[in-house]
């Protein structure tokens, strides 16, 4: 699913052609279409580069500022179904959050790179909430992050306290790049109710 890199840096100006966002024959979700398409034809993005986050298929896609892929990844997502932060989230400590708690909320985020408590690199979504995009945490191998991240299906997907984990290869060399000049928006598809309750003037 990770696009070739060579691709992508011999065309890093590409358009995304009549308002519609390109996703290079990536497969995608018809809501997750939709979505992209109304942010290049609107202008939501504000001209900054973009994420997509479907949270049903457990699949993260970056877009440059001109709505074209520059690549997608299976995700690992909050354990619990959900769209909403629980108040005050982000201050707790992990031992303290209950698992139905664990949920990846659904909106629209000015994101920017940051660094987590270990100094390592992450993009802050919701800092408040403490939810991040991130290369896979793999310290406890009873929980077989990467093997969920590999396997066919979405079904095994949840895990997280509510962060975005993704593969290391793919944060270093799309995710990472795509935010390094600028902030970007990360937009979170919900699975509770229509998209168009979370992000208003959407299909």
């Amino acid at each position: 699913m990770l696009l070739a890199l060579s691709a992508l840096a011999a065309a890093p100006c590409a358009l995304a052609a009549g308002g519609r966002a390109d996703f290079k024959l990536e497969p995608a979700s018809a809501e997750t279409s939709k979505l992209a398409d109304w942010i290049v034809d609107s202008g939501d993005n504000g001209r900054l580069p973009f994420v997509i986050v479907d949270k049903r298929g457990a699949k993260v896609f970056v877009f440059n500022a001109d709505g074209v892929l520059r690549g997608a990844s299976a995700a690992l997502l909050g354990q619990s179904s959900g769209d909403d932060s629980v108040p005050g989230i982000g201050t707790r400590k992990l031992a303290d959050i209950r698992p139905e708690e664990r949920t990846t909320p659904a909106g629209r985020f000015v994101a920017s790179l940051g660094h987590n408590l270990h100094g390592g690199e992450i993009l802050w979504v919701d800092y408040d909430a403490a939810i991040s995009l991130h290369p896979v945490v793999t310290s406890n191998p009873r929980e077989q992050r990467l093997q969920r991240l590999a396997s066919a299906t979405p079904l095994d997907n949840r895990i997280s306290y509510g962060c975005i984990n993704v593969p290391p290869k793919f944060y270093e060399g799309v995710v990472s790049p795509s935010f390094k000049q600028s902030d970007g928006i990360v937009y979170i598809l919900p699975e509770t109710r229509p998209a168009s309750t979370v992000f208003p003037g959407s299909p």
